[in-house]
């Protein structure tokens, strides 16, 4: 979500709407598949995939995590202007994880060194301008961490002198590592799965706090040190915590599978948290509860007290922060139509949302990109563009699933097959 991690694209000189025959493509590469998505710094684009050896196939069945799949993950490096190959680092990596495609976490850029997280628990520290391994660890090895039903997918976080992770394993949920050096500075919290959420930074009373949510509770922790603030259960159905706690003002937010949610209310004087509203997680195949919103593959934005975001039946949906109150929904952002017959084609429905100056664009789970309008009273769409097939399988539909980075006045996204920039300079 940028260097920020506030989904806020700052750059000027971009387009207002697209052009007729849209948006010009100024590169395509080929790359193997993943969900990871690109980061670019420095003028290059690092992104991470997976490739079959030999004969292998990944299970027909997407919910296998009993078949060993023998796989290379890379983590590739392009020039951002051409699309030609810098270079690139890769490692033998059986995978046996539901939904297989590759490596889930986009890369974390920081002086001079990039930071990759596999999907099988790889985490590595390499050169940004070479790709040489400085330093490596390995969660199931390391932390006798048990590889999570979906993978490893927290994106890693560069705070100060650490690089903050969620591991798994007893007491080592969130691990900081030195990130030059790649030694233990401090870890901290137990739980039955670790999830699969980012460790989050945010700044309450002009001091940091660290955000942790695990598969049954969220916390609030020192970052220099791990110690723990505050703790509130908040137990989404099959350990998938995975959004991002989004915070406005002294409220955060924070929800997922089967309706699981809260607001809470932060301290300005104390590290605590109390609970504004809360809703818990119903069992699978029952409708969720009346309130907010269940958020699946992505992170809500927050602006003026209203969450918007992808609910897990597939409608993108607009929800008051301090209440939970419901106040609109459309498909059009996700799948492209107003009506989705039972929600048979938007299940686990996707929708990145990215604040651009007074408007937002929109990653659909089509290929779509999108700048549309979001207020509370409606969901206006100025226009769209296709810039990628989807190619991932799920709930019988293809889509994209892998959030897009917006620099140097492009779009970089891709799929299981290519990696593409599109400008989105005002000509």
């Amino acid at each position: 979500m940028g260097p920020n991690r506030d989904a806020v694209w700052s750059e000027t000189g971009i387009l207002d709407a697209f052009p007729a025959n849209g948006p010009k493509v100024l590169w395509r590469v080929p790359i193997g598949g993943g969900y990871s998505g690109p980061a670019v710094a420095g003028g290059k684009v690092f992104v991470a995939d997976k490739i079959l050896k030999g004969g292998a196939k990944d299970p027909a069945n997407l919910f296998d995590t009993k078949t060993k799949v023998e796989a290379t993950e890379r983590v590739l490096c392009f020039d951002a202007k051409t699309g030609k190959e810098i270079w690139k680092h890769e490692y033998a990596c059986p995978y046996q994880v539901s939904y297989p495609a590759g490596p889930r976490c986009t890369p974390t850029v920081s002086g001079g060194k990039v930071y990759t997280l596999g999907a099988m628990g790889d985490l590595l520290c390499l050169d940004a301008e070479k790709g040489k391994v400085i330093w490596q660890k390995n969660f199931p090895k390391d932390y006798a961490a048990k590889v999570p039903i979906w993978g490893f997918a927290a994106h890693p976080l560069v705070y100060k002198n650490l690089l903050i992770c969620l591991v798994g394993g007893d007491g080592s949920v969130v691990v900081a590592f030195d990130k030059e050096t790649g030694k233990e500075v401090w870890k901290n919290l137990s739980a039955p799965e670790p999830g699969y959420c980012p460790p989050t930074l945010i700044e309450v009373g002009g001091k940091p706090q660290l955000i942790i949510w695990h598969s049954t509770k969220i916390n609030g922790l020192n970052p220099e040190t791990g110690s723990l603030y505050w703790s509130e259960p908040l137990k989404p159905n099959s350990g998938m915590s995975i959004m991002a706690p989004r915070k406005e003002g002294d409220y955060l937010y924070a929800g997922g599978n089967g309706g699981c949610q809260a607001v809470l209310k932060l301290s300005e004087t104390k590290p605590e948290a109390t609970i504004v509203w809360q809703q818990d997680a119903v069992p699978q195949g029952k409708k969720a509860g009346p309130l907010g919103m269940a958020p699946i593959n992505m992170t809500p934005f927050i602006e003026g007290g209203v969450i918007y975001g992808v609910d897990q039946p597939g409608m993108f949906r607009a929800v008051e922060l301090k209440t939970g109150k419901r106040l609109w929904y459309s498909f059009m952002p996700v799948i492209g139509k107003d009506e989705d017959e039972e929600y048979k084609q938007a299940a686990t429905g996707t929708a990145f949302v990215i604040k651009h100056a007074d408007r937002f664009f929109l990653f659909a789970e089509t290929g779509d990109l999108i700048i549309a309008k979001l207020s509370p009273k409606g969901y206006e769409e100025i226009g769209r563009a296709r810039l990628l097939d989807p190619t991932g399988p799920s709930f019988g539909r293809k889509v994209v699933w892998s959030y897009p980075a917006f620099a140097e006045k492009c779009v970089f996204a891709r799929n299981d097959k290519e990696i593409v920039c599109v400008s989105l300079a005002k000509e």
